[in-house]
């Protein structure tokens, strides 16, 4: 797995089991690898690149992928493994125009590390007229059930309930995609817990134009890119002019209250990704909602989604549904991935 924040791919080596249609897992060894900084610049390039060069990237982003999962393999000592589900990197998501695109060809990392590989999840949800996004919640529901809410605080915010027996999910805001870019500006990679952004002060002139985008109106299903932030949220901030540390502060409460918006009903609050060490950013949380907020053990918070795409991958083994129309608004629930033989 790797996410919009560009802080590397996630590993996981899971035993899945299912009985009687409850599900199970184990965690048998974990990783993170971070990007290199000449991989680190491909992938930020790539937004920009056509055709031609996005093809070519995907075979090497296959190769570099291949080469970690070998990599992790040797280091763990794993011998048996029944097939590598992959999310690839997103480089562009543009449902409403039909088109989603994660690299990291299936083939190759198929064919050099000689396992059956699953990949390319978000392609078929698109052609059904869905938005290819979040594809976690089929993970919350069947894995994480006993918390009336999953949030994710990655690159972007998603949240995943249930809403009268059906699963509900969409992504509410940006969060670290737009944090880490104004920490980049200061030579940092991320804002470690929050404290800059706690040093900073809210500015309401800004507050007030991000909570009045338009996308903020629109109903669910729905889903971000970075396309978004690129083109709006980046664009918006910057025009004020104001101290980094001002603007993290300012976009900390900002995503703050727009998640809150989004939690309707009292219950319990599963919240992983990188965003659940901004400890700013959690309490902020905390002051605009009377929900109970777990912050679960490490490795639940880092691994997560690759936990989940693993789950994916084992759905579309046995050809279930794996996507779920009434998260991504696609006209049927269906079993999305590609499978590559080596």
């Amino acid at each position: 797995m790797s996410g919009t924040s560009l802080d590397g791919v996630d590993l996981v080596y899971v035993k899945i089991s299912n009985d009687n249609n409850n599900y199970h897992y184990e965690l048998l060894a974990v990783d993170a690898v971070s990007y290199s900084s000449e991989w680190l610049a491909k992938l930020k390039a790539a937004f920009y690149y056509q055709d031609k060069a996005l093809q070519t990237i995907t075979i090497e982003y296959g190769k570099l992928l291949a080469e970690i999962i070998t990599d992790f393999r040797t280091k763990h000592k794993i011998k048996h493994i029944d097939f590598i589900a992959s999310h690839g990197h997103t480089i562009h998501h543009k449902p409403e125009t039909g088109y989603t695109l994660q690299i990291g060809d299936g083939q190759t990392i198929a064919t050099h590390t000689k396992c059956k590989t699953i990949c390319d999840f978000r392609t078929q949800d698109v052609v059904l007229g869905g938005q290819g996004a979040p594809l976690v919640p089929i993970g919350d529901k069947l894995l994480f059930a006993h918390y009336d809410y999953c949030l994710n605080l990655g690159g972007f915010a998603n949240i995943s309930f249930d809403e009268l027996g059906v699963r509900k999910a969409y992504d509410i805001c940006p969060v670290n995609t737009v944090l880490n870019y104004y920490a980049n500006t200061l030579g940092l990679p991320y804002d470690d817990g929050g404290r800059i952004a706690a040093s900073g002060t809210v500015d309401n002139a800004l507050l007030a134009a991000l909570n009045k985008l338009p996308f903020y109106k629109s109903d669910s299903p729905k889903s971000l890119g970075f396309e978004f932030v690129e083109a709006t949220v980046i664009p918006l901030i910057d025009s004020f002019q104001l101290t980094t540390e001002t603007i993290l502060a300012t976009y900390v409460r900002h995503a703050a209250l727009q998640i809150a918006h989004k939690i309707k009903q009292n219950g319990k609050i599963l919240i992983t990704g990188g965003g659940a060490y901004n400890t700013f950013l959690i309490d902020a949380l905390k002051q605009l909602t009377s929900n109970k907020i777990i912050i679960p053990d490490n490795k639940t918070i880092d691994y997560k989604e690759a936990l989940i795409f693993a789950l994916l991958g084992y759905l579309k083994e046995f050809n279930q549904i794996n996507c779920l129309k009434s998260v991504t608004g696609a006209s049927k629930n269906h079993s999305s991935g590609v499978v590559f033989y080596p």
